[in-house]
């Protein structure tokens, strides 16, 4: 019973209940003057809360993965060396897997039904492909970083160029400075001409419906099957050929720009269509037009999926060798100058040295390659410290330009209310008078109102007004 509605306890019954009692017995007192017996539940004391186990991943799971992968190798090298006369190491790894799968199932199928069997298959077919790709990718980096990491213990790999380095050369002579260079220049000149570009299209596609954004999506995506040497001739047959420009440069980044351009458009224009559209119709409910809605609300809001938008189109671009054949030409020495001059870039060179029967060429090529994944993995991490954050998240800088703005408004909004009012002196309250007849007028007035001008009649204020 609350502490609100008292009780009587009846006469006889004992104050300390049992404790093995479920109910007590209460009398409450009623307005008709009779009695209404309530039972009262014992408070029963707190049970301890059993931790579930939220694991994925079990204990019997884990003992059947490493069952089947025993097994599988154990029948499989059985098979290689006594039974079949297979070989070859692919073969090798087919039919070990196959193995695992047959008794990861088998293991699986003594504790759980006919479901749970499928779904673990599946888990372990798609952990099992995606372990693949990871290893495809991690067996290509050390490669590249094996072979080619004697050049890149040299300082003049990355301040010379290769203008007076012949085949016969050691290490410690030449290196890829012009192909950096060049590298930079095209990505750089790409960049600037695509993002802007694609952002606009994007926001066309997905803010403005209509005839002509179908049109346009689709051409898009068309676009992205484009082969590289189209592109590159393309832009060699119109501004080389047509146009008479020389190779540059410039015209490398119009060739890698087509290249760019559908995969940043189609990428951003998925990023913006995923922003709510409770956000936009906010935004138009409190008088902000369309292209402010765009600017302030959708745009900062993908943000990180714009960056990620640009960072596929750049992994695209920068590996291009074909365009930058037809359009740069292939120099050996540096060119400061993207819009005139043969230059060079990281691809083409490692394409270049790795063709070359020199041992010494070869490695160049391969230390070449590993700059390039330095580069891009430089680009993709400065990319995402400029256009990472999510939407709301501010930089430790952007914290302390908004603490300083607030309390530069606060002094102003200070400034503007004025001085505060001066406060007066509290003295001793007015004597008050006593409630009496109200005081005669004064001798000779007929009579006064309460500001003491006296009362005149009628008569006499028209022969006064007259």
């Amino acid at each position: 019973m609350s502490p609100k509605h008292p009780v009587d306890v009846p006469t006889g019954t004992p104050t300390d209940a049992p404790a093995d009692s479920a109910v007590r017995v209460a009398r409450a007192r009623s307005g008709g003057g009779g009695s209404t017996i309530l039972p009262v539940r014992r408070e029963q004391p707190d049970a301890v809360e059993v931790r579930r186990v939220t694991a994925t991943v079990r204990r019997t799971d884990v003992f059947a993965a490493v069952g089947a992968t025993v097994a599988a190798l154990s029948v499989t090298t059985l098979l290689y060396t006594q039974l079949a006369p297979f070989d070859g190491v692919l073969g090798f790894v087919v039919l070990g897997y196959l193995a695992f799968l047959g008794f990861y199932g088998l293991l699986v199928s003594l504790d759980e039904d006919g479901p749970a069997v499928r779904d673990r298959l599946v888990g372990a077919v798609v952990h099992s492909l995606g372990f693949l790709v990871l290893a495809v990718l991690a067996l290509v980096v050390l490669y590249t970083f094996a072979e080619g990491w004697r050049p890149l213990t040299h300082l003049n790999f990355l301040t010379e160029d290769m203008s007076v380095t012949g085949p016969l050369e050691p290490l410690t002579q030449g290196g890829a400075l012009h192909a950096i260079v060049g590298t930079l220049q095209q990505i750089g000149l790409a960049l600037l001409f695509t993002v802007p570009l694609a952002m606009i299209c994007a926001v066309f596609l997905s803010e403005i419906p209509g005839r002509l954004s179908r049109l346009v999506r689709t051409i898009a995506e068309a676009m992205t099957a484009l082969p590289s040497i189209v592109a590159g001739l393309f832009v060699y047959a119109t501004v080389i050929l047509a146009l008479g420009y020389r190779h540059s440069s410039f015209a490398t980044s119009l060739a890698i720009s087509v290249m760019m351009l559908p995969i940043i458009i189609r990428a951003a224009d998925v990023v913006i269509r995923l922003v709510p559209g409770s956000l936009r119709e906010a935004a138009l409910a409190l008088g902000a037009s369309q292209w402010r809605t765009v600017w302030h609300v959708v745009l900062p809001t993908a943000r990180s999926g714009l960056t990620t938008a640009v960072i596929l189109g750049t992994a695209r671009g920068i590996g291009e060798t074909s365009p930058v054949l037809l359009t740069a030409g292939g120099a050996t020495s540096v060119n400061l100058n993207p819009f005139d001059g043969w230059n060079n870039s990281l691809p083409l060179v490692t394409y270049a040295l790795t063709r070359s029967p020199e041992e010494s060429f070869i490695v160049r090529g391969f230390g070449t390659a590993a700059t390039l994944m330095v580069l891009v993995l430089l680009l993709f991490v400065l990319a995402r410290l400029v256009g990472g954050r999510g939407p709301g998240q501010l930089s430790r800088r952007q914290l302390r330009r908004r603490a300083r703005e607030s309390a530069r408004d606060v002094t102003r909004y200070a400034r503007r209310a004025g001085p505060p009012p001066a406060v007066r002196a509290v003295g001793p309250a007015p004597a008050v008078r006593s409630a009496g007849p109200p005081p005669a007028p004064r001798p000779g007035t007929a009579g006064a109102d309460r500001h003491g001008v006296p009362a005149v009649s009628p008569p006499e204020k028209e022969n006064r007004d007259g």
